[in-house]
């Protein structure tokens, strides 16, 4: 078996596009917890996106392992060169919509980091409030010192 044939048969994207059907999934019911703050169901989650992401991992090594032993880049640009050598247009399509898939899964991983970090705000927020820690903004006066918008310059007594 040549090194391109032993290629084209460990190339097949099925398992991948597999998994990152798999996150995208995990995404989105993540972006649902995290919508509704549903706790237990995110605890649940993170083992499963470790895994996930190992096993995606995995199967980009062993892609770029075989891409390197057919003399090709271990890397994107080696897989497009190789893709190009074929002349497949089910390769190529496959590969189109794994990487369209990948970018769905970083969008959707951008902004369930920002659903967490607004949480965290608003959690943070409510902790202050529950310490007594005024959440008005601290301007600096002429002596350097800091002092909050929300004090008074002065009493008004009526």
């Amino acid at each position: 078996m040549t090194s391109a044939n032993h290629l084209s048969s460990q190339v097949s994207f099925e398992k991948d596009a597999a998994l990152v059907s798999q996150l995208l999934n995990d995404l989105q019911s993540e972006q649902s917890a995290l919508v509704s703050a549903d706790l237990d169901t995110i605890e649940q989650m993170v083992d499963k996106r470790v895994e996930l992401l190992q096993a995606l991992g995995a199967a980009a090594n062993a892609r770029y392992d075989a891409l390197a032993a057919a003399g090709f880049e271990p890397n994107e640009q080696g897989m497009s060169a190789w893709l190009k050598k074929q002349s497949s247009t089910v390769l190529e399509q496959a590969w189109v919509s794994f990487q369209q898939k990948l970018v769905q899964a970083k969008e959707l991983n951008r902004l369930n980091g920002i659903l967490i970090n607004k949480n965290f705000q608003r959690n943070q927020e409510k902790l202050d409030a529950l310490n007594g820690k005024s959440a008005a903004p601290q301007f600096y006066g002429k002596n350097g010192q800091t002092h909050r918008a929300d004090t008074a310059r002065g009493s008004y007594s009526v």
